[in-house]
Formats: C-alpha cells, structure tokens, sequence
C-alpha cells in the first residue's frame, strides 16, 4: 500500500496560559511512502516522529494535509476503517488472555461481511503466530513470557488482521541489547515476508539505518532529510543530520576556509576548491582518519580503545567541538600515547563542511 502524506501539519494549543501561541509537532510534512517499504521514522524525543505516526494511524487529526492510501483519501477516516495495525511500545497485551486470545482477539470483533467462523479465525491466529515464531507459546499467559515473546505477541496481533499498513512505535526500546537486535532482525524479516508497507519510529539510529529501506530524519517537526539510511549517512544535509547519525558520532570542530584550504584550528588539512573564504564547522567521520607520520591534522592522544579487527584512538585537539576525538583505525596500527601527537591524513569523502551560522551542508570539489 502506497501513502502518501501531503503538507501533513499538526499544531497543539499552548500549556502556557498566557500565551496563545499553538506548538508545531509536525510542519508541512510531504513524503510518498512507496508500497511494500519499511520506512524509518528517526530523530530524538519531540521530533514529531511518533505524532506523524498516530496520524498516519487516525488515533490524531491533522490540523492540516491529507493523507492518502493508495488513491483513497484516509484523512477524515477512522482508525478501524483504515486497515492498519499498530504496535506501541510497551505491548499492550491483555494480561489475563492467553497469547492465541490476544492475537485472535481483532478477530472477534469484526462484522458484517468481515465476520469470520470460528475455525477460520484460528487459522488465521496460528498462521500469524507460526510468522513470528511463537506458535509453540499458545497457550501461555503475557506474564509467562520474555520481553522478546511479548513484542511478538504484539506483531503477531497487529498482523492477524492483514492490515494494508503496519505502524510501530518504538517497540524496541523495552528490551535489552541482545532481544533488540534479535527482535529488529525478525521485524525486517516478517516485513519482507508480508510486503506489507511498514513505518517504524525509532529514536535510535542504528535500529532506523539497519532495517530501513528509507529513513526520515525529523528535528522539531521539520523534515531535515529523507534518503537511503547509507546515502544519508555518506551525504547528510546538515550538521544536525551529521551528528545524529552515526556511532560513534562524528568529530566536529571549528575550521575555517582560507584561499581554497580547508583549515581545522590552525592545521591545513585539505586543498578545497569553489568555497569563499570563511570560518565553517567541520565534520570528519571517526573513520575518515588516516594515520600519517606526516599528515596535517595533529591531535594529542589520550587513550586507545580496543575493538578486535579496529581501535579507537581517543585524542583532543584545540579545535574540538566535543572534549575528545575518536578516530577508528586498523588494529595493526600501533599507536604511542606517550607522543606529544598524533598525525592524521583525512579522507576525503569523510570530511563535511557546515555554514557556521545556518548548519547547512557546503559542498566543496577536492583541488
């Protein structure tokens, strides 16, 4: 099922008592979902992502825009008539219910023509059990399962209905490292699977970039970008962008151009062409660092992290953004932290230059 989403805005009134200004949650928000996509929702508490949600899911009106499913306008329909189904975050199974009541439970409540037997709606409820694994859990109350088992109960539920669209609303975050990367791989799984076209919101970046056909990635309910969670990471628009994906995040720092130099502090990293003199913030990726006994960049190592095939080569420099630089090279390398510094080459395909007033992304040709 194709969405579209055309100039969707929503404002709520004030808490303030004395100011009638409203709060923008979402700001004219345009994106056509294709069919059978997974799409990240991505950006941090008070984006709007989980706004835009629930009025893809009808439980929020608009205050302005359309929302379209295919060629239908949803925009005034209720939630029940959309086809959709939704997962929160915290599962929201019915305690005293076994899994197969929870999961056939949208079955008993359909009518007319809808209506379905008895035998079919336990067809229906195995079926969507076996797709999330837990067909062997049946007969198990909510209590006697993990986290893990109770999100799938919870999938499993909102699939059972054969919805056009399946929303998720951070159903992940309830659960331990080790069950999130389990439960976001068996997602991406029974999302291939179905085809149905899926929108997940997420706070963490990692889970949006790992199972995502596109991300959005949302700031005060303004769109920054919209992309292929790899074309976004390689390209971000911004500096907001820029340091929101990524981990470990990107290395910002205080540069300026100067007669077709990119300079970091006082160091001349980079020959540049086609930007005007001016000062800039600069990103470099951790894994953009080249380690050079003659490169241009020199920071003051501090400590290095071992990751098995890389390490982590934690330095400062005068011109960080952040109290410390990582810099992620191959293991072999061996590096002296008792060296007054450590010399960088940068790649350059790693190295963002950012307006420093706007924080819009200024392109820049390598000389």
């Amino acid at each position: 099922m194709r969405i579209v989403l055309q100039n969707l805005t929503k404002a709520f009134p004030s808490r303030n008592k004395k100011s009638n200004e409203e709060v923008i949650a979402v700001n004219n928000f345009n994106f056509e979902i294709p069919d059978g996509k997974l799409i990240g929702l991505l950006g941090p508490s008070g984006c709007g992502k989980s706004t835009t949600l629930y009025m893809i899911s009808g439980l929020l009106k608009p205050t302005s825009g359309r929302i379209l499913f295919g060629d239908d306008d949803v925009t005034e329909l209720s939630t029940e008539n959309r086809g959709i189904g939704l997962v929160f975050q915290n599962y929201a199974l019915y305690p005293h219910m076994t899994v197969k009541q929870n999961i056939m439970f949208p079955l008993q409540n359909l009518k007319g023509q809808d209506k379905m037997t008895k035998e079919q709606m336990l067809e229906r409820t195995q079926g969507a059990a076996r797709l999330v694994q837990i067909d062997g859990l049946l007969d198990r109350k909510p209590s006697e399962l993990s986290g893990g088992q109770q999100q799938r109960v919870a999938i499993a539920r909102a699939l059972v209905k054969m919805p056009r669209v399946l929303l998720l609303d951070e159903p992940l975050s309830n659960l331990d490292a080790r069950l999130r990367l389990q439960t976001r791989e068996e997602i991406r799984r029974i999302q291939q699977e179905t085809k149905i076209t899926t929108v997940f919101v997420t706070h963490d970046q990692e889970e949006a970039m790992s199972i995502s056909d596109m991300i959005v990635v949302m700031k005060t309910g303004i769109v920054q970008q919209i992309g292929k969670p790899q074309d976004v990471y390689d390209d971000p628009a911004n500096l907001f962008v820029a340091k929101f994906l990524g981990t470990p995040p990107i290395n910002v720092f205080e540069g300026s151009v100067k007669n077709d130099m990119l300079y970091v502090g006082s160091d001349p990293v980079l020959a540049i062409k086609g930007v005007a003199d001016q000062a800039v913030t600069v990103g470099i990726r951790p894994e953009g660092f080249i380690l050079d006994e003659e490169g241009p960049l020199r920071c003051k190592p501090v400590n290095v992290e071992v990751m098995g095939r890389d390490v982590s080569v934690v330095s400062t420099h005068d011109a960080s953004s952040n109290p410390f630089v990582r810099s992620i090279i191959n293991a072999d390398n061996k590096i002296d932290v008792t060296r007054e510094y450590v010399r960088y080459g940068i790649k350059s395909h790693k190295i963002f230059i950012f307006n420093k007033e706007t924080e819009e992304r200024i392109y820049f040709e390598v000389k």
